[in-house]
């Protein structure tokens, strides 16, 4: 990890949406696809889909302070996944698909609440944010076939019906802040 680099760990439903978002960004250099905030080492995939571990599925972002914040990080965040809907993205449904911050330390915890209070306040979204803020513990790498998923599936009905949509709203509302 370069030197001046720092983590972000979030989940907002399926990671195959988040992750071709965040990784378009300036100031990112690195997105893996995982799990985060359950109980079992080492995770696979078909036993965090079944609920049993605590996981949510995650991004976890190495971007570069300097280029762009943390606080933009969430605000991005908060704008491309519902964060109203308790553990539910769409049709994607159970508590692997919760919204968290994972916070790496007590800047980001602060972060993450005062950007939560001004997404309340923006009336952005018909209900109150549900999501979960909590310290970071693990992370675990997703499967290889999870990484880059988009990039290398975006013909499948899923990324076409489902992603695509997304990505190309997120290249037009974030145009001034991705990579070149």
């Amino acid at each position: 990890m370069p030197a001046n680099a720092e983590l972000a760990t979030l989940g907002g439903g399926c990671f195959w949406c988040l992750e071709p978002l965040f990784a378009a960004l300036r100031g990112v250099s690195k997105v893996e696809s995982g799990y985060s905030g359950g109980k079992v080492k080492n995770p696979a995939y078909r036993e965090v889909c079944a609920g049993t571990t605590g996981h949510a599925e995650v991004v976890h972002i190495t971007f570069d302070p300097g280029v762009i914040s943390y606080q933009e990080l969430l605000e991005i965040f908060f704008s491309i996944h519902d964060p109203t809907t308790l553990n539910r993205q769409g049709n994607d449904a159970g508590t692997q698909y919760r919204s968290v911050v994972f916070y790496h330390n007590s800047a980001q915890k602060e972060t993450a609440g005062r950007v939560i209070k001004e997404v309340n306040a923006s009336g952005d979204w018909p209900a109150s944010v549900v999501t979960e803020v909590t310290p970071f513990n693990a992370f675990y790498r997703a499967e290889d076939y999870h990484q880059d998923y988009y990039a290398r599936n975006g013909n499948q009905p899923y990324c076409q019906l489902i992603i695509t949509p997304k990505v190309k709203k997120f290249r037009e509302r974030y145009s001034a802040k991705l990579k070149s």
